[in-house]
């Protein structure tokens, strides 16, 4: 009996424009004259943020058996790169992150990432407006919430002065059954995921701001009009959908050692491997020009810009059937 599983989820038809989508990314750049560059994939560190999984990869150097990982992200290489460089740069490129599957998830996907140097977020933004203009072939104004408005709007909660029983009382009220104990910040992403993140973007696509110092990862910690600590970064939701994340970019090398290790300490907590720390990422901090930088979902983007139900259909051959 002949068998049709190795055929591709992605159409020709949609192949062919999610092509197109590529040609335009390139063109977008190379008429602002920034760098294509290619990193390594594959990495003797790994990210130590404790809700993303690395894949690991075993191979052989001058005959030892090593553990490396495939990237989730280009940043670390990348930054390495724009420190030496010191000019605007972009990568597309297959990333990896483990465990990851479902409606708009699969394990290995396509990123767009770039970095601005003496670009702030309000900049980037600007950029990321006209990239989408381009992409979708019409002008885009892009609408901006903080977290906290956000919050404020969709679950009736402020997430920097709500306890922790307001919280988890929030989360009975709406039916959201899952337990994150004493982790605020766990209760705060279970909110936004459930009660906020669905809202988004759907009259415009939407960028949210000043998130909580505790989701920082990369990024600069700043105060925002009341007065709370907020992590200088925002993310782009179309449709209800994540689409980007970028970061006024850290680069004081003593401060992201102190969040690596504080990550792999809270992995070894929950009982999770701890992660080898990019040390090559920490000197290159040194001569890291100011900068701010974006990482992009294409395959989702390609979602939005043809409605589509799936990921899966926005991927030529999904991990599930590689």
């Amino acid at each position: 009996m002949m068998t049709t599983t190795y055929m591709p989820t992605l159409s020709l038809a949609h192949a062919q424009k999610k092509a197109q989508l590529l040609s335009s990314i390139r063109h977008f750049f190379l008429t602002k004259n920034v760098l294509e560059v290619t990193t390594p994939i594959l990495s003797h560190a790994g990210n130590t943020d404790v809700y993303i999984e690395s894949v690991q990869a075993f191979f052989h150097h001058h005959g030892k058996k090593h553990t490396g990982y495939l990237h989730t992200s280009p940043e670390f290489a990348m930054k390495r790169l724009l420190a030496s460089y010191q000019v605007p740069i972009y990568q597309i490129c297959q990333v990896f992150r483990d465990n990851e599957q479902g409606g708009r998830h699969n394990i290995e996907f396509t990123m767009l990432e770039w970095y601005r140097p003496k670009f702030d977020l309000a900049m980037l933004a600007c950029e990321l407006e006209e990239l989408l203009a381009a992409v979708f072939h019409h002008p885009i104004k892009l609408q901006q919430l903080s977290y906290a408005d956000a919050f404020e709007k969709y679950a009736a909660i402020h997430p920097f002065s709500a306890s922790l029983t307001e919280l988890k009382s929030c989360a009975t009220h709406h039916k959201i059954r899952l337990d994150m104990g004493v982790d605020r910040q766990g209760w705060l992403d279970l909110l936004f995921s459930h009660l906020v993140e669905p809202k988004l973007g759907f009259e415009a696509p939407t960028l949210i701001t000043d998130y909580p110092p505790a989701t920082a990862a990369l990024a600069k910690i700043s105060t925002d009009n009341n007065g709370h600590l907020v992590a200088s970064r925002f993310e782009l939701y179309i449709n209800g959908i994540e689409i980007a994340n970028a970061y006024d970019e850290l680069a004081n090398k003593n401060e992201l050692l102190a969040r690596f290790q504080a990550d792999n300490a809270l992995r070894a907590k929950l009982n999770l491997p701890t992660m080898p720390i990019d040390y090559n990422l920490l000197d290159a901090c040194d001569d890291l020009p100011v900068c701010s930088g974006i990482a992009l979902g294409i395959d989702r983007l390609f979602m939005v810009l043809h409605n589509l139900p799936d990921i899966n259909h926005a991927i030529a051959i999904t991990s599930e059937r590689a």
